[in-house]
């Protein structure tokens, strides 16, 4: 008996150790992502060192603080986190904008979240930044519009040109023998024919393959003059807001393109205002941020894009079914509209080297250009101030 039990001790001795256990703390941790722990009435429980660097927080003062207070009012992050306290199920949102007092602009981002199991009173919300795989998957489709484009111009400037002075030409010739009842259709056939030319000749432009002769643009003389163009024009009585870095580098490109852009940009913001402009606020901002890189067309070199340009406005801000598409050809919010403006200033900025983003809510809407800079000759970056 007792050699059987000493076995018997010798077969326990031999079993490997347990695994060391995991603190759930650390794992969460580690994690890349932002992790936020949401307790009742929305207090934050923990906050991981990713989430700190989202919120452009310290950890001790998001445990101070409530989610309410981190995040912009009417932020879809609150309503998600009410869904799931009150049905205890899990989310995937994609998409979502989050926008905070501690950053310019918002960010976009896709949320996972639910209850933890062993602390149903308390929910688990991962944040996966989207913005920069969004930023070259649109610019890539805008290329791709732009593109389709210019293959249809070619097309158009041919078959439909032609015919259409044909059609005019006839049309003035009947008019002398018609009564003023026929003469008034024949004019409205020319006035007609008229316009769709000059539809063709604005899609013609996108045809332009010819590479742009550009130079060092001091960006800033091309918002004031763009500004100076709004307030004695279409945007008479909007308020203008100026938030510029005077130490931008210089823009590497084309005056002339650029304030083609941005006019049509400060245009449409305008135009959102709409008659109520005494309370319309139009601000134009510059920043140096640290941007994506990206091909220039047509050459094999790779430049970043730290140069931020934003226009943003007050008014109605844009449908969200047309947001995707915003700067594809004949996509237009106006009923008059020829749905080619945008499209045009996709093109524009591409050709740059650069990309076009938009952000847009009720009563804030946001057009975001990123743009590579001008280097001087010794490879030392040029100041606005040099010009």
């Amino acid at each position: 008996m007792s050699n059987k039990a000493i076995v018997r001790k010798s077969n326990v001795e031999a079993l490997p150790p347990p695994p060391p256990t995991v603190d759930r703390e650390s794992l969460l941790s580690a994690l890349p992502h932002p992790i936020l722990v949401v307790g009742e009435e929305g207090t934050i429980v923990f906050a991981n060192a990713a989430a700190e660097a989202f919120f452009s927080m310290s950890a001790p003062l998001l445990l101070r603080s409530r989610l309410s207070d981190i995040v912009a009012f009417g932020c879809p992050l609150m309503a998600l986190v009410e869904q799931v306290q009150a049905t205890g199920a899990t989310i995937n949102e994609y998409g979502i904008e989050i926008a905070t007092p501690r950053f310019s602009g918002s960010k976009l981002v896709d949320i996972y979240g639910g209850p933890l199991p062993e602390e149903p009173r308390n929910m688990f919300l991962m944040l996966q930044q989207r913005s920069m795989a969004q930023m070259i998957e649109r610019q890539l489709t805008h290329r791709a519009a732009a593109r389709s484009v210019s293959g249809m111009a070619g097309v158009l400037a041919h078959e439909i040109k032609n015919p259409l002075s044909g059609i005019r030409g006839a049309a003035q010739l009947l008019e002398p023998g018609l009564s003023d009842e026929d003469r008034a259709l024949t004019q409205l056939i020319c006035s007609e024919t008229d316009r769709i030319c000059t539809l063709v000749d604005r899609m013609e432009v996108f045809g332009d393959e010819r590479p742009l002769a550009k130079e060092a643009v001091n960006i800033h003389d091309v918002l004031n003059h763009v500004r100076r163009i709004a307030e004695h024009g279409f945007g008479s009585g909007v308020r203008y807001v100026e938030d510029y870095d005077p130490s931008l580098p210089s823009v590497l490109g084309n005056r002339d393109k650029l304030v083609q852009v941005f006019l049509n940009l400060l245009k449409n913001a305008a135009e959102a205002i709409g008659k109520n402009q005494e309370t319309g606020r139009i601000i134009l901002q510059t920043a140096f941020r640290p941007g994506v890189r990206l091909s220039l067309p047509g050459t094999d070199t790779r430049v970043s894009l730290p140069l931020m340009i934003q226009i943003e406005d007050n008014g109605s801000g844009i449908v969200e079914h047309l947001r995707p598409h915003l700067f594809d050809p004949f996509v237009t919010t106006k009923t008059s509209g020829s749905g080619l403006g945008l499209a045009l200033v996709a093109k524009i900025i591409a050709d740059h080297g650069g990309i076009i983003e938009c952000d847009s809510e009720p009563r804030r809407t946001i057009f975001r250009v990123l743009l590579p800079m001008q280097r001087s000759r010794t490879g030392t970056l040029q100041t606005s101030r040099e010009g």
